[in-house]
């Protein structure tokens, strides 16, 4: 499983600290004045981690895949 090039300093986040910076980068795009730069910026952020949450789930549902089919055995 591929992490799709994903920052180091996104990598490292949990999944709540991700959660946490969505949030905050989410607030910050719904203001009116924000300029197109720096909501581009932060667009690029949001998808980097968005990317990183997905892979932290599948990651999560793969390991649950596997410890189940070990404990039916």
């Amino acid at each position: 499983m591929k992490s799709k090039n994903i920052l180091a300093d996104i990598k490292s986040k949990s999944l709540k600290e991700a959660k946490d910076e969505i949030n905050i980068i989410l607030s910050k795009l719904e203001k009116n004045d924000t300029d197109l730069e720096s909501s581009t910026d932060d667009y690029q952020r949001l998808i980097q981690l968005n990317n990183h949450v997905d892979f932290l789930f599948k990651r999560r549902v793969k390991e649950i895949s596997v410890s189940s089919k070990k404990s039916k055995n």
